[in-house]
């Protein structure tokens, strides 16, 4: 109780080295020591990834605005929500030209998210005052040290607002790729509101896997019936790269872009049971640091 006690005052030493600050994160929030000369577990290896991986191109991938660059280049623009505005400052947004439902994202991080679905309804003086204060984070420093976000120029994004008859909420699909091959599906139900979760493999055979933190969906999911396509996207936006997740919408049969991420929960999650936090990790092969570097700044095809 007191190792948790001073881990919990430590992880607010944003000053600390890397590497010293993501083992005191992890073992607060997972309970374990983390190895980063052996990481074995998933969330190890995520641990590994914030600090050795550093392939420029991956503040471009979780950059919510300048990934779509790359989505266009890999698989074409269809595949993208609209862009309705981007801006500089948050004093630039103007409500008044954004259509009656509308989502603004600050790019350079997440949970930075605005939905609106009666412009009506919004609360412009609040919604300012949080948009101002989404652009003076950091996500590096927000959370826990994710090297990727360090460097990105803190932006908006508004998006066209994205709806399907009958849902309240998008099912969120979130494709774990290793090696750019997708192994696994992670499903968001009724998230922001019930937030409920369940996990497919790519048979479409529903696994027995959960989070420590999010409610297990009991029930069935229907397989998209874009599946297939869905499965190809995840492969070809993750190729190349050791470890992704590539979250797709699927609305009406139609598969839309979400986003990419490099470091789900933050690492500080865990899958129960206990078991697939090794055999999750086993699909992780992390690469190896190139002789005389202390990280790896790119990858095979750089």
């Amino acid at each position: 109780m007191v190792k948790k006690i001073l881990y919990g005052l430590l992880k607010k030493f944003k000053f600390l080295p890397q590497k010293t600050f993501i083992k005191i994160y992890y073992e607060y929030y997972s309970g374990k020591k983390l190895d980063l000369d052996n990481p074995v577990e998933f969330y190890e290896k995520i641990s590994w990834y914030k600090v050795f991986f550093r392939p420029k191109i991956l503040n471009q991938l979780v950059d919510k605005y300048a990934v779509k660059a790359y989505v266009e280049d890999k698989i074409g623009k269809q595949y993208l929500n609209e862009t309705l505005a981007v801006y500089e400052r948050s004093s630039d947004v103007d409500f008044d030209k954004l259509p009656d439902q509308f989502v603004i994202k600050g790019v350079h991080g997440y949970h930075f998210n605005l939905i609106v679905k009666d412009k009506k309804k919004l609360n412009k003086i609040k919604s300012r005052y949080l948009l101002k204060k989404w652009m003076s984070k950091n996500q590096y420093y927000r959370g826990g040290k994710e090297w990727a976000y360090k460097d990105i120029k803190p932006r908006l994004i508004a998006e066209k607002y994205l709806e399907e008859m009958g849902k309240e909420v998008l099912n969120d699909y979130k494709f774990f790729c290793f090696d750019g091959s997708p192994k696994f599906v992670q499903i968001d139900i009724d998230r922001g509101t019930k937030n409920s979760r369940c996990y497919y493999d790519m048979e479409w055979n529903k696994l027995d896997l959960y989070t420590q933190k999010i409610p297990y969906y009991e029930g069935e999911i229907d397989r998209p019936e874009n599946f297939g396509e869905m499965k190809i996207v995840a492969q070809k936006l993750a190729a190349n790269l050791p470890f992704t997740r590539v979250d797709l919408y699927s609305i009406q049969g139609k598969t839309l872009f979400g986003e990419m991420t490099f470091y789900p929960s933050d690492a500080r999650n865990s899958f129960l049971p206990e078991k697939y936090n090794k055999i999750i990790g086993d699909y992780f092969v992390l690469p190896e640091i190139p002789k005389g570097q202390k990280y790896i700044t790119s990858l095979v095809t750089d």
